[in-house]
């Protein structure tokens, strides 16, 4: 994944914040081993470098992703719209998901003819009892009804609430021609995009996210593992110990018994 931040100087002087959303949006993490790991697309992290810079001019925001996490991805939107600076939104190649969103929260967005968005109702893995499925999908719905917000305030009167969310529960694919059309994009890039690059960084996000995934089951596997040795060197202390006891009591017997017929 190529470097999320990167600052320009113009070349009228006015400083210009350059920022790519490659791959999965996603929190920071904590391994088995209570390690934390950063990631460049968490809320978090975009909070502390967009204050490295609170006075730039303009923000360049470079977008392809499949998506990731609502509350990352929500928030960053909202962090994008507070700021001061005129942004812009590139889409590189995808914007699905949570990062379409994002992306509405560019001044101008600007996508070429053979780029696309997918928008649809965020979902959400749950376990628990009745209470809390049904409290998870009234959640879920207020989640919904918020991202909605950044959609319709982007398109204005292009797009109707019923119609988005129509496309919304049936997980539209949008090309840059509807995108326009629904005012959720502004104006087409002077060239196409390279979507063989597109696809080839999201298959390496992709990859990073499996090897992620192979930390953890490699963590998990060791940390079987020294459970298993530590029981088994519990169990052969207790063993040891119970010889231990049992050698006792037989001296003592016979010491007993010598004594006896002493």
């Amino acid at each position: 994944m190529r470097k999320m931040w990167e600052i320009k100087q113009s070349a009228a002087a006015a400083e210009t914040l350059d920022m790519y959303i490659y791959g999965s949006v996603e929190s920071n993490w904590y391994d088995w081993f209570g390690d934390k790991h950063e990631s460049e697309t968490s809320a978090e992290y975009f909070r502390q470098e967009l204050a490295k810079h609170p006075d730039v001019k303009n923000i360049n925001i470079y977008i392809n992703s499949l998506g990731g996490s609502v509350y990352e991805g929500t928030a960053i939107y909202n962090q994008l719209r507070r700021h001061k600076a005129f942004k812009t939104v590139y889409i590189d190649g995808y914007a699905c998901s949570i990062a379409s969103v994002i992306a509405m929260a560019g001044d101008k967005v600007v996508m070429p003819k053979n780029t696309l968005m997918m928008i649809h109702d965020p979902w959400v893995g749950v376990v628990g009892n009745a209470a809390q499925l049904r409290k998870a999908a009234d959640d879920l719905d207020t989640v919904a009804a918020a991202s909605r917000q950044a959609y319709l305030v982007k398109a204005g009167s292009k797009l109707k609430e019923d119609k988005l969310i129509s496309m919304l529960e049936a997980e539209t694919y949008l090309t840059a021609e509807k995108c326009i059309e629904y005012g959720l994009a502004d104006e087409y890039a002077e060239q196409d995009a390279d979507l063989e690059a597109a696809k080839a960084a999201l298959e390496s996000s992709v990859s990073q996210s499996d090897s992620k995934t192979d930390r953890f089951r490699a963590e998990i596997t060791q940390l079987e593992r020294l459970r298993s040795e530590a029981a088994e060197r519990i169990k052969r202390e207790a063993a040891e110990e119970a010889q231990a006891e049992i050698r006792q009591r037989r001296e003592k017997a016979v010491a007993a018994v010598t004594n006896y017929f002493a």
